[in-house]
């Protein structure tokens, strides 16, 4: 493979989920309406925390931004997905790659945050109840909310900068439905392996430092509701975090899932199959978790339904 010149325009090619054109149609109608499912649940839950004042809570504003985050997340990758598949064209211009790869990056790492910051919401409430309100004021965690996305978009651009500095060969196909940071930097001619240790030490740290955090809070947690002595307290603070801890699980699971199989395997298929277990699947799941496993939202859900239903 010939190292193209940097002044030719690079287009790259978005393989998908599969080469077999009769699986096409299948895929797009199933990714159409994982999409369409995904934004009209998040919206639901969005509604729904603005317009109960029960909800008005530091937990129910991250939830709210998590909701908005998984909405643009899922944006990202499947309208451009969908476009290719109908108009059977792959081509993305580098341009549009780089950008696609920034942004997924930045909801990834803020999505992790956000989980984070919801795990040491319940941490406070449940093992410091009577300074719940002075530690989580809303001012305070506005910041942390900014403060993480600050830092997710500081590691998508540190990545995508890092890559305007290799060359790329002729064959520029990414065997994926989206413009991942790690297959776009295996294209490369020249050598990445700075690029592939900077995307280990952020991932480790950026990553790792919130997955301590949940781990940390549920260990207390945990403590704090064993000493409860009525079994009706111990219900409630599980039932609050239940919710939370699923997430965590589908969002943590998927992700150490597509690491795992990108290590074992050879098959870009798989990998790209596993991926879409963290890109797409817990964006959908998340309303559904939420609204079947907490009273608050149910309810809240309720009455969102009602006025919507009230207006047709």
């Amino acid at each position: 493979m010939d190292i193209e010149n940097k002044s030719v325009t690079f287009i790259f090619l978005l393989r998908g989920l599969t080469d077999n054109t009769e699986l096409e149609s299948l895929i797009f109608g199933l990714f159409l309406g994982m999409y369409l499912i995904t934004i009209f649940g998040n919206i639901l839950i969005i509604s729904a925390i603005y317009c109960d004042s029960h909800l008005h809570t530091p937990m129910y504003l991250f939830l709210c931004h998590l909701s908005f985050n998984d909405m643009y997340l899922v944006s990202i990758t499947v309208p451009k997905m969908l476009v290719n598949i109908q108009l059977q064209d792959q081509r993305i211009s580098y341009a549009g790659c780089l950008s696609q790869g920034f942004f997924v990056a930045v909801c990834i790492l803020f999505e992790c945050f956000l989980l984070g910051l919801m795990a040491y919401d319940r941490y406070v409430a449940i093992c410091y109840p009577l300074r719940y309100t002075v530690l989580m004021n809303p001012c305070f965690c506005i910041i942390l909310v900014l403060i993480s996305l600050f830092i997710s978009i500081v590691n998508g651009l540190l990545h995508s900068l890092m890559i305007l500095h290799l060359s790329f060969c002729s064959d520029l196909e990414i065997f994926h439905f989206f413009c991942e940071i790690a297959q776009v930097i295996k294209l490369a001619c020249s050598g990445s392996l700075i690029n592939n240790i900077l995307i280990f030490v952020t991932a480790s740290i950026f990553a790792g430092i919130p997955l301590f955090g949940i781990i940390f809070s549920y260990i207390h947690i945990l403590s704090t509701v064993l000493k409860m002595p009525s079994s009706e307290g111990k219900y409630k603070a599980f039932s609050t975090c239940g919710s939370h801890l699923s997430v965590v699980c589908l969002f943590y699971g998927a992700g150490f899932g597509v690491y795992i199989t990108s290590d074992v395997t050879d098959s870009p298929s798989e990998t790209t199959v596993a991926s879409v277990m963290y890109s797409i699947v817990p964006p959908m799941m998340n309303p559904f978790i939420y609204s079947l496993r907490n009273r608050d939202m149910k309810e809240a859900l309720k009455k969102v339904i009602v006025k919507i239903t009230s207006l047709l």
